[in-house]
């Protein structure tokens, strides 16, 4: 394996890696070529949100290879190209070989949500002590319990639904199914998961597969309905639990939906707040009759939780 490291000005940095890309190396990644000097430069955007800049103004762009030759290849065909004038060549320099699987896993380990309750990733043993544990692989998981606002939620779930008795849950948002399926391995009946993201609803069955299979009724059905917010036909009504884990943002554009969608004396729970944005959640859920109240707090993200009245009803359309 060889490394090719190239510096470039930010506006070379976009077509710099798309060209690294088509002349197929493993890998691109960017760096600040000024990083740890008096030059260095944050770079960085609201959670969710685009960046303001795609690169910094000297970028270090870095590409991987399976060999010297095509490493080689790979730079002169670029630097032949008009636009590459001001492309410099800072090196091409083996990489040592890596189990590369095995490096990846050794940086998950599992995650604690409370002393019983944990995320455990396929390839760990479950930690003693622990009486619930979720088998959820790190990747494009779309959640994987090592988010503080996932982590907050869970631990919502672990403490909370237990007296429910068997009642069921709304996950709005579902991404892995994590909280649905949290859910369900504390005592809920049922969970409506539904995402915007068809990849979203294909990662929370097969997630949801691999932890409750052993929940299934006779008819080798899970108690959990996925889909399309348009396809879960049971999402048009009240919950006592509904959990949106979705960012600030589109929290108060939902805040009428998911305001209804909670049952009479039912909780909402929801995620992906920063703590600075609690006011103008307060306000959004004020006007839908939901008075929200930061439940948790961590790393500078919180937890707002709200419960509905016995007497008020749920509000969404049949």
């Amino acid at each position: 394996m060889y490394e090719l490291t190239l510096l470039a000005s930010e506006a070379d940095v976009e077509i710099l890696s798309d060209a690294l890309m088509e002349v197929e190396a493993l890998s691109v990644s960017v760096e600040d070529a000024d990083a740890d000097t008096e030059h260095e430069e944050a770079l960085w955007g609201e959670p969710g949100m685009p960046v303001p800049r795609e690169a910094w103004q000297r970028s270090t762009i870095k590409s991987l290879f399976p060999d010297e030759a095509e490493a080689l290849e790979a730079v002169t065909l670029i630097l032949a190209q008009d636009w590459a004038a001001d492309i410099h060549v800072q090196g091409i320099q083996p990489v040592d070989e890596q189990d590369w699987v095995r490096l990846t896993q050794s940086q998950f380990q599992p995650v604690p949500i409370t002393n019983e309750f944990w995320i455990v990733p396929t390839w760990h043993e479950v930690p003693a002590g622990a009486t619930v544990a979720m088998r959820l692989d790190p990747g494009l998981a779309f959640g994987t319990g090592t988010h503080p606002t996932t982590r907050m939620c869970l631990k919502w779930l672990a403490q909370n639904v237990p007296s429910y008795g068997g009642k069921p849950v709304l996950d709005y948002g579902c991404g892995s199914g994590i909280l649905a399926i949290g859910a369900l391995l504390h005592g809920a009946r049922h969970a409506d998961a539904v995402d915007i993201d068809p990849a979203a609803v294909d990662a929370t069955l097969a997630n949801a597969d691999a932890n409750v299979s052993h929940l299934k009724n006779d008819q080798g059905e899970l108690p959990l309905a996925v889909g399309l917010p348009e396809l879960v036909g049971q999402a048009q009504g009240a919950y006592p639990v509904v959990l949106a884990n979705i960012l600030a943002t589109p929290l108060k554009m939902l805040a009428p939906l998911l305001a209804g969608h909670v049952a009479p004396g039912g909780h909402l729970v929801l995620a992906g707040i920063l703590a600075r944005q609690e006011d103008e959640l307060k306000a959004a859920y004020a006007e839908a009759g939901l008075q929200l109240q930061v439940a948790n707090e961590e790393e500078g993200w919180i937890l707002m939780t709200a419960r509905k009245a016995v007497n008020e009803p749920a509000t969404v359309a049949a």
